[in-house]
């Protein structure tokens, strides 16, 4: 199994286990996500509808780190005869993916297109992995 592969199944962080505890698996405040490979490439796509991606969304990489963070704000209004409804939705979302050793920070890149954002991260050239080296032993 290449630290790839290993990377993939133990992808999730401490933080999501506390996330689920207080949302619940796909919680109110959760982002769906969809993780995948495109050929050397990770790919996650968020749902982000209603978003407008130039003033609602941020996406960092820190410590090894993504995070998806959005604001949504949605106000629906019905006027009846002697009656006014107002519902509002809003929240901030987060979401955070760990990456795999070795991806450069200044290779990843994101897209928005109908209500989904894609981030897409070249991985490390798996044929460099670091294998094992002997460390000599000096007197003193």
């Amino acid at each position: 199994m290449t630290d790839l592969m290993r990377w993939f199944d133990n992808r999730r962080s401490p933080m999501d286990v506390i996330e689920k505890l207080f949302d619940g698996e796909m919680g109110s405040a959760a982002i769906r996500v969809e993780e995948l490979m495109d050929g050397n490439t990770l790919v996650v796509r968020a749902e982000l509808p209603g978003i407008d991606p130039e003033k609602d969304v941020d996406v960092t990489v820190a410590d090894g780190v993504l995070s998806i963070k959005a604001e949504r704000q949605e106000k629906k209004e019905q006027k009846d005869k002697g009656s006014y409804r107002s519902e509002f939705r809003y929240g901030s979302f987060m979401r955070r993916i760990p990456l795999p050793g070795g991806v450069q920070q200044t290779d990843i890149t994101a897209s928005y297109k109908d209500g989904l954002l894609e981030v897409r991260a070249p991985m490390p050239d798996q044929t460099q992995e670091a294998g094992a080296s002997k460390i000599p032993i000096s007197r003193g």
